[in-house]
């Protein structure tokens, strides 16, 4: 952090936030909030006069209550830049009638009760999101009694409770009378892995942590006595599986199973009860002191960055990259890129290597000063668009912009777009040529497969990321599937508009399937959506037409799934067999009647 911070092309801003972001890869323009710190950090040289004379004193967030801190302080040691900060909240100094110690005591002069907050607007070319975690609060957890015995602690105030700049500058002692611990236990995901509490997830850190801290305690104070309750250690990690075993050598008695109850004694001692799922006995411990290895939440602000910068989530609140193999730090979204616990749970050393990767994509982006974009883009037809801006409600990047009251016509950003196809699909003017992808090149392929015994066929549309990637893992794996299967390869499902299943049909096909990402997979964002709206839309039709619903079918596959995507070619076949030649025919009467009243 220093040589960042004395890095001359590098700019830190702390205490700031991220309040805007518009633009596009490239182009972003960054709007940051840097809020007042009342001492000029360029003059001060932490001699510390003034936490000497300030009369307020608070509990230290970093040592996590365990120790206090004036209302001006440094946040932790070899905090950067090497400066205090003053608390407003907290400080008596604004008020000058009231106290103004510090400001007397700092002959340099760098404290100023007149400093306000400062927005900064920063144009960059990339985004690297490392937002960081948040550890879970206990306190919901009753059974472990964390909020009614102080002598029931969190792995991190355990950390900070053994580290030698520590509010006991290293020495093992318990909180409620200050006395040498006996003996320690430690529950192991506390947060993690419960469906009912915390998150579902492993925190991916506990286990180690927890091996760790053992190793601590017997090197220090071999007398001790550690049992650690457990539902399975999880040492995956290289080196991981030895460090384990010498914390088993050096006498740490692991048990595999959570307590149920912990009560204190009048000695202030915890009286523990967990079934050992091994022997399938209740056994009963007696401790000093009881530590809970917390898990790992996304940071508070993620939600409100997915917004800002139209960011994917997964189901456990983490960032989603574009895919977790060949683009493991890369957003959906072109440019934005992911370092740390931001995109998951990870230990330091997966931390840094995903911080080093996520450096190196974005150098790799931004530095020939220009950027190549991929030719499949929309492209609006000016005379044809209405300005009534679908076509913006639905791009996931936002990289068309309408003005609808001035009835201005719509502008594709390039550099923004991914060339999903969503745009045109649900465009009702036929305004929007989606390049590459075009409406002619499609009909021209759909008429191509259905040209000779349409009824014998199978019509399907494919994604390019994940069924089309399926169909393809299926055919490597000699998987078998029927052969009569016509697929047309689109970039997204997002792109298959209405007209296509109509001529699909009305080119005499028994059956349709469109096919996409898995919802929360999607390559460009949450297109997949627009898929399922526009087909429930056509089944609707289908049904006040008197066309059997059923025979356009909606189906998600992953690039994986090779073996789904055959179980579901068989299902289509068996559907299409259904489907009888009067039947076809009927249908093909009704679209070209239809076709007749709309011209």
């Amino acid at each position: 952090m220093t040589d960042a911070g004395r890095h001359p092309r590098i700019t830190l801003y702390t205490m700031s936030e991220v309040v805007d972001v518009k633009g596009y890869v490239g182009n972003f323009k960054v709007k940051i909030l840097k809020k007042a710190r009342y001492v000029d950090e360029k003059e001060c040289t932490s001699c510390g006069d003034c936490t000497g004379v300030c009369p307020v004193v608070r509990p230290d967030e970093f040592n996590l209550g365990l120790s206090s801190r004036k209302a001006i302080f440094t946040p932790f040691p070899q905090a950067v830049p090497s400066a205090y900060i003053i608390n407003i909240d907290e400080c008596l100094g604004h008020n000058p009638s009231v106290c103004a110690k510090c400001l007397d005591a700092c002959d340099k002069g760098c404290i100023d009760f007149y400093m306000s907050d400062e927005e900064i607007l920063e144009n960059v070319g990339s985004i690297v999101v490392a937002t960081g975690l948040e550890v879970y609060d206990p306190t919901e957890l009753d059974e472990y009694g964390y909020a009614r015995f102080e002598n029931v602690l969190t792995s991190l105030e355990f950390e900070r409770l053994v580290n030698a700049g520590g509010p006991t500058k290293g020495e093992l002692i318990r909180p409620k009378d200050r006395k040498h611990p006996k003996s320690i236990g430690f529950v192991q995901c506390v947060g993690s892995r419960s469906a009912k509490k915390g998150g579902d997830y492993c925190s991916n850190v506990c286990c180690m942590n927890t091996v760790k801290n053992t190793l601590t305690i017997k090197e220090h104070y071999p007398e001790v006595d550690v049992t650690v309750f457990y539902i399975d250690i999880r040492a995956f990690g290289k080196g991981f599986e030895e460090l384990y075993r010498r914390s088993r050598r050096s006498g740490v008695h692991y048990l595999r199973g959570l307590p149920g109850t912990v009560e204190e004694e009048p000695d202030g001692s915890l009286f523990v009860v967990v079934e050992n799922t091994i022997t399938g006995k209740l056994e009963t411990h007696h401790l000093d002191m009881l530590v809970l290895a917390i898990g790992i939440k996304p940071s508070a602000s993620t939600q409100k960055l997915q917004e800002m910068l139209g960011l994917q989530l997964t189901p456990d609140g983490f960032f989603l990259e574009a895919h977790p193999k060949l683009l493991p730090v890369d957003a959906a979204t072109r440019g934005i890129f992911y370092a740390g616990c931001a995109e998951g749970p990870k230990d330091i050393k997966d931390s840094v290597t995903q911080g080093s990767a996520a450096a190196a994509r974005a150098i790799r982006l931004i530095h020939k000063g220009e950027i190549t974009i991929e030719p499949i883009t929309s492209e609006i037809v000016v005379e044809k668009c209405k300005s009534c801006g679908k076509c913006a409600e639905v791009c996931p990047y936002n990289a068309i912009a309408v003005d609808v009251k001035k009835k201005k016509p719509a502008v594709v950003n390039t550099a923004a777009c991914a060339g999903c196809g969503t745009c045109a699909a649900e465009c009702p003017f036929n305004a929007i040529v989606m390049n590459h992808f075009t409406d002619e090149q499609i009909f021209a392929q759909s008429n191509a497969m259905l040209a000779a015994d349409p009824q014998e066929k199978i019509l399907a549309f494919a994604c390019n990321w994940c069924s089309y990637a399926g169909a393809d893992y299926a055919g490597v794996s000699r998987l078998q599937y029927p052969a009569n299967v016509r697929v047309i390869r689109t970039m997204c499902s997002g792109r298959v508009d209405e007209k296509f299943i109509w001529q699909g049909f009305l080119m005499g096909a028994p059956v349709i399937l469109v096919s996409g990402c898995h919802f929360g997979d999607c390559h460009y964002i949450d297109a997949n959506h627009w898929t399922e709206k526009r087909v429930k839309k056509i089944h609707k039709k289908m049904e006040k037409l008197g066309i059997r619903p059923e025979r356009l079918q909606l189906e998600w596959i992953s690039a994986a799934e090779g073996v789904r995507f055959a179980e579901i070619m068989q299902n289509m076949e068996t559907l299409r067999q259904s489907v009888t030649a009067d039947e076809i025919a009927e249908t093909v009467n009704i679209l070209k009647n239809r076709k007749k009243l709309e011209n």
